[in-house]
């Protein structure tokens, strides 16, 4: 094991592009962060009387899967 990690030569084709990196990373917070702020937009719709068909709508779905997808985490 020794041995290999003595003769290790760095090759660019296993380089990471750490641009890229942080452009996923960012992106995942700012899809974290809107999912956040949608599921308090829907807790809030449903406080106000929406149904879950208006919902759906409005969020591109159906009210059912919308209803799947936010009815436990807005309770």
């Amino acid at each position: 094991m020794a041995a290999v990690f003595e003769q290790y030569e760095p090759n660019s084709a296993d380089e990471v592009d750490a641009a890229a990196v942080l452009a996923l990373r960012r992106a995942v917070q700012e899809r974290s962060s809107a999912e956040l702020h949608l599921v308090e937009a829907v807790r809030q719709a449903r406080r106000a009387g929406l149904s879950w068909a208006a919902i759906g709508g409005l969020v591109g779905t159906s009210g059912e899967a919308a209803r799947q997808r936010y009815a436990k985490r807005v309770a």
